[in-house]
């Protein structure tokens, strides 16, 4: 009888062929507290970490903090933080086992705890993931949301915080009162300037319960903005079963990922960092233009793929970069992105664009097309839009711009060429379905989301080419289906190449 499997609880129990780490975990004290413990996180900001460790060593290892929920605590604690990571991709998986993790604190079990660790002196960066709805800050004003969840309670009582912002401002507090040197805040969610937006959080928070502490914030917290990168699914049964062939362990916390990371970061710390880029971070003075990139050349393209694909019947992305036309598109669609970025210090842009048509391509990541096409209102001004509009400006093609939006209208219509109904799950959905009911024709249909409030901007809703292009690709996307028209488009490029 074969015996059951140990959980992985130490890296002496490992006996597979997954890479260890270089180096103890138990000579490395922690100096970063971590909100929102997730896969993502586990799966970039500590892989960093733990080359970090490799390389340079330092007291640099994390304390997890899980807000809300206590399944990756459950999962975390009994293996001492351990856990398997395992990259999928067109050459296959391969696993690592990763130790920068101390441990999780669930919060909904010690309410204090995160606290605790926070305002520890041994503490020097305090970095998130939790989500943009769960900071409570409204992007238009900069100012946080007093009636939010996240928010209300802590504005009630700020000395027991159970939110993001409350814990970050009182830990804050609690440091300058007994004297301790303040933390770095770095965010890692994935929204445009996320150190400004925390930053103005932050302080308007502090601002509304003590004003001498936001001066203080104001003049010694640092809030670099960061962009991160990397495709991580949810993790499966299959996911346990590899991370078990892999280690030889039971390990409940494993997770899977893509073989491509990035991280690029504004280089402003105020109590130190560790040699993030050991493991491939890229510390820059302005992380916006790199920001910019991401929207255009990977969101953008994503975006038109999604709409695409999910019309012509693909349902994962990996599917609609198999069809025979619509990979060129893509390609087309990145390119004409990178053309309107500047030079960037350290990246290379075709390397970037062969990297994005490789992820895309990933056999192993199952990316749904239909997630991908939801809210499109808001996500089409900086993705596809701005480009779009400065192309027009200076007098280039905006035709692979003007193919993605039409390729948005058409979805928009509801429903894909084998007949299925769909709902757009856009926040805008009536407003659409509203202006689709008033028109009558392709350049109708055109015209009408061409002029929703604060979509496009006058320089492409009012100008005669760039609305002749819209109508004329979807007028073929309406008449002939999308897989025709995706045949249309690459042979027009084989032709113009």
């Amino acid at each position: 009888m074969t015996a059951a499997p140990k959980r992985l609880a130490s890296l002496d129990q490992i006996s597979g062929e997954a890479r260890l780490p270089g180096y103890d975990p138990a000579r490395h004290g922690c100096a970063i507290v971590h909100l929102g413990a997730g896969a993502f996180h586990r799966a970039h900001q500590a892989v960093y970490t733990d080359d970090a460790l490799t390389a340079e060593g330092g007291d640099w290892r994390i304390t997890g903090v899980s807000l809300r929920g206590t399944d990756t605590a459950d999962a975390m604690q009994p293996q001492n933080g351990l856990y398997t990571l395992i990259e999928r991709g067109a050459a296959g998986s391969r696993g690592r086992v990763i130790a920068s993790v101390d441990r999780v604190i669930a919060a909904a079990r010690e309410p204090a705890a995160p606290l605790r660790a926070m305002v520890s002196p041994q503490t020097r960066i305090v970095t998130l993931t939790v989500t943009e709805k769960a900071y409570g800050i409204d992007r238009t004003s900069m100012a946080i949301d007093p009636d939010h969840p996240s928010i209300a309670p802590d504005l009630s009582d700020p000395r027991h915080p159970r939110g993001a912002i409350g814990l970050l401002v009182e830990s804050l507090r609690l440091r300058r009162d007994r004297g301790v040197a303040p933390f770095t805040v770095l965010c890692c969610d994935n929204l445009p300037e996320n150190g400004h937006l925390l930053r103005a959080g932050v302080q308007d928070f502090a601002r509304r319960i003590d004003p001498d502490l936001a001066d203080w914030m104001e003049a010694e917290v640092c809030f670099p903005s960061s962009m991160v990168d990397r495709i991580t699914p949810a993790a499966t049964p299959q996911t346990q079963d590899e991370a078990l062939r892999l280690t030889g362990c039971l390990d409940l916390a494993a997770i899977e990922t893509e073989p491509f990371s990035q991280w690029v970061i504004e280089d402003r710390f105020c109590n130190g960092r560790p040699a993030w880029e050991a493991g491939g971070a890229l510390f820059v003075k302005d992380v916006k233009p790199y920001e910019m990139m991401k929207l255009r050349m990977l969101n953008g393209a994503h975006s038109m793929l999604a709409y695409c694909g999910f019309i012509a019947g693909c349902k994962h992305v990996r599917d609609a970069m198999a069809h025979p036309h619509l990979a060129a598109l893509v390609d087309r669609h990145i390119a004409a992105a990178g053309s309107t970025l500047p030079d960037l210090a350290g990246l290379d842009l075709d390397s970037y664009r062969r990297d994005l048509i490789s992820r895309f391509c990933n056999p192993a990541i199952a990316h749904d097309t239909y997630q991908i096409a939801m809210d499109g209102t808001q996500k089409l001004p900086q993705r596809i839009c701005a480009p779009a509009a400065e192309t027009l400006s200076r007098g280039g093609d905006t035709r692979p711009f003007a193919f993605a939006v039409a390729a948005w209208m058409r979805y928009c219509i509801g429903k894909t060429d084998a007949g299925t109904d769909y709902p757009l799950r856009d926040p805008r959905q009536s407003e659409i379905q509203t202006a689709l009911g008033n028109a009558s024709s392709p350049a109708g249909i055109c015209a009408a989301l061409s002029q929703l409030p604060g979509l496009f901007p006058a320089s492409l809703a009012d100008n005669d080419s760039w609305q002749d292009q819209l109508t004329g690709f979807l007028t073929e996307m309406l008449q002939h289906g999308m897989d025709h028209t995706l045949a249309a488009a690459a042979s027009d490029l084989t032709q113009v190449n």
